[in-house]
């Protein structure tokens, strides 16, 4: 089991950035640095999850608005290094995928963005290109309300396992 003795050690700012490449939100980030320094992993993995359910839309939003699309190769690049590497590894199953199912991504993602106001949100890991595009086509069937749940859902799924990232890293 990793070491939370490291995480509890860092500077405040050298735990806010690496916090922020796990989740996005400037609130999340905020109350996850007041709460140190954290008793065991199980224990920032459970004030992860409450405080990521406390938070409004909005926070939400902004945590979403940090990702880059999905089989947006060139955005990906374009990220902050960690956070470009965890996402490229998230995203591999899109990263060979066939032109037209990159092209097909890249309009649902538009169409997703018009219809909700903001990025698709996925957990992408171990997902085929041609799975996470059946799973945006169906979830452009749901209510904005229903859909703000869901993703919400999704960057919960991507926030745990990027804290395990890095918790493994240290």
């Amino acid at each position: 089991m990793p070491s939370i003795k490291v995480i509890n050690a860092l500077s405040k700012q050298k735990c806010e950035e690496n916090l922020k490449q796990c989740c996005a939100s400037s609130r999340w980030v905020e109350e996850m640095v007041k709460r140190r320094p954290y008793d065991s992993p199980a224990e920032l993995y459970r004030l992860a999850k409450a405080i990521w359910w406390s938070l409004s839309p909005s926070d939400w939003k902004e945590a979403f608005a940090a990702h880059p699309e999905i089989g947006d190769l060139e955005a990906l690049r374009k990220k902050l290094t960690t956070t470009a590497t965890w996402s490229a590894q998230e995203q591999k199953g899109v990263a060979g995928a066939d032109f037209n199912i990159l092209e097909a991504l890249r309009r649902k993602n538009q169409e997703y963005r018009k219809r909700f106001g903001y990025i698709f949100i996925v957990c992408a890991t171990g997902k085929e290109a041609k799975e996470i595009l059946e799973i945006l086509t169906q979830r452009l069937k749901n209510s904005p309300k229903e859909e703000l749940s869901i993703a919400a859902k999704e960057q919960e799924k991507i926030m745990l396992l990027r804290l395990q990232k890095w918790l493994e890293e240290k």
